[in-house]
């Protein structure tokens, strides 16, 4: 019995900072009604080699919550984030899919009011950095109001993967 419970509190426990999804609904409460809504994401105008418009929108079960689209992007994956800045929302996270390049940007949205706003500048992120599971964006467990934002750079010729902690309210 032990041998089962500790594996799957490892695989639960992982996932307690954020939840993705990529082509089905995530849920959770990004409107801070105390509602789960779902999002879920749609892509237009993007061809096999990434030709086209590749327009990526995010859409809520909640029709009175405006959609997030993004530019370029061939579909993506979408975080539960959890409330990063303490006003009561989930944020959403938004990885895109680029037919090209290991480098692409983790977007961080926040509901303000009724418009999506960016709860800090697009993370750059190289896909190393995703291979050695090193998540874009958490809570800074010692900092209220603020997040450990984990990014790839390139430096001396090398990609570095950095963290810091960043004040986001």
């Amino acid at each position: 019995m032990k041998t089962l419970i500790i594996p799957v509190i490892a695989l639960f426990s992982s996932y307690s900072f954020a939840q993705q999804t990529n082509e089905e609904k995530l849920q959770g409460d990004f409107d801070g009604s105390g509602t789960k809504e779902y999002a879920y994401t749609k892509v237009s105008e993007c061809g096999e080699e990434c030709e086209g418009k590749c327009e990526t929108t995010i859409y809520f079960s909640d029709k009175n919550i405006k959609p997030i689209k993004i530019i370029p992007a061939n579909q993506g994956s979408l975080y539960n984030l959890g409330d990063l800045n303490g006003d009561g929302k989930d944020e959403i996270g938004f990885y895109p899919n680029w037919c090209t390049s290991c480098w692409h940007p983790f977007y961080v949205y926040t509901l303000d009011k009724t418009d999506w706003k960016p709860l800090l500048p697009p993370i750059s992120t190289h896909c190393n950095q995703w291979e050695e599971e090193q998540f874009p964006i958490r809570k800074d467990p010692k900092k209220k109001g603020y997040v450990i934002v984990t990014s790839s750079k390139w430096i001396d010729d090398d990609i570095k993967i950095i963290s810091e902690s960043v004040k986001v309210n």
